[in-house]
């Protein structure tokens, strides 16, 4: 049993370890989902980052599994692909994806960045200047470099997969990341995506798994919405 913890109602980067695990067939509990009444809520995350002795976790996502506790979303998929058979199988090629994975976690910081680029004590609607701009350097510079890296990562060998003709975490990820954009930024993403073909199809193959098919016609993949970190306010999108 592995036991996820992350903030309910939102996906956020909890959403990259759901994935995983819903691909895998895993057996596990999204303990924060919950009724407080039954262990769960918000309490549960900051009950279990309290009490965990030693090395504790700074912030969700956290991964409880086998006696040890986990944070970091990278940490956590680095530990949970080989598990679950969503890593590659050299040590070359592991180390390969907890690198792009890593990245991957550059583009949820900066498309956050897009709609609090000051601080998270305000709200959108009390940074929406600085947002604008921070918007327009995001979809003008930053977001075809990160799609055109991910685009080289998905072409670079034959198979339908980064890694080949096996899918890993990291396939499963960069196809998160596709969505969000898309959600967040509809105009930019399909302008970026127009040259970018193999990122494009990747996140097309990844939709269609059938685990990961199931998961998101099911109740327990919640939508996107404008309290995670892909938000969609119309005025940061392309004009």
């Amino acid at each position: 049993m592995y036991r996820l913890y992350y903030w309910p109602g939102l996906q956020g980067r909890g959403e990259l370890v759901r994935l995983t695990l819903e691909q895998a067939g895993a057996t596990y509990e999204d303990v924060a989902r919950k009724p407080e009444a039954e262990g769960g809520g918000a309490r549960a995350i900051m009950r279990l980052m309290k009490e965990t002795a030693g090395v504790a976790p700074f912030a969700p996502p956290i991964l409880e599994h086998d006696g040890l506790v986990l944070a970091q979303t990278a940490a956590i998929l680095d530990y949970l692909g080989p598990r679950v058979g969503l890593a590659p199988e050299s040590e070359g090629d592991r180390h390969h994806a907890l690198q792009l994975q890593l990245t991957l976690a550059d583009v949820w910081s900066e498309a956050h960045d897009t709609h609090h680029p000051t601080t998270n004590a305000l709200t959108y609607e009390e940074q929406r200047e600085a947002a604008l701009a921070r918007s327009k350097a995001f979809r003008e510079a930053r977001l075809p470099k990160f799609f055109g890296y991910f685009e080289r990562a998905a072409a670079a060998r034959p198979g339908p997969y980064v890694f080949g003709n096996a899918v890993s975490y990291v396939d499963l990820s960069l196809f998160q990341m596709v969505r969000g954009v898309e959600y967040a930024f509809p105009k930019a993403a399909a302008r970026v995506l127009a040259g970018t073909p193999a990122l494009a199809g990747l996140a097309a193959r990844v939709e269609v798994l059938p685990n990961v098919a199931a998961y998101l016609a099911s109740p327990r993949r919640l939508p996107f919405n404008e309290k995670g970190i892909f938000r969609r306010y119309p005025e940061l999108d392309d004009p």
